[in-house]
């Protein structure tokens, strides 16, 4: 199996960028397909954006798209979610995910992901 753990995350003000990182262990990361998640206080954890195996299929929530970037690097066993223009609305726990049944293609839906992160909290001030 594959161990995950976020990084990145941090107060930042309202317009800032962050760049989260998903360091993957115990398993090459080139075997799973990679999703990002948060969950705001109260609220259900979210999908963000995923991305297969290779990088060539990426997909985004629409309430991230333009301001958020998922990208990977397979040679570091590493994930990432550049964040632009971040609002309080984006304050969450932030979390990556794996999936490892059908890496060349991308799901939103949670509960296809085997592998989760213990998350990174981003909180974001007005």
């Amino acid at each position: 199996q594959v161990q995950l753990a976020e990084s990145g995350g941090g107060l930042v003000q309202a317009g800032d960028s962050l760049r989260l990182s998903c360091a993957a262990s115990g398993r090459t990361l080139s075997n799973y397909a990679m999703g990002w998640f948060r969950q705001a206080p109260g609220k259900e954890r979210e999908f963000l954006a995923a991305i297969n195996w290779s990088g060539s299929n990426i997909y985004y929530a629409d309430s991230v798209k333009g301001r958020f970037t998922i990208s990977r690097d397979n040679a570091k066993n590493t994930v990432y979610l550049q964040m632009n223009r971040l609002t309080p609305e984006d304050t969450a726990v932030y979390y990556c995910a794996a999936e490892g049944t059908v890496i060349v293609a991308v799901t939103t839906d949670q509960d296809e992901y085997d592998y989760w992160g213990q998350g990174t909290q981003v909180t974001v001030s007005s």
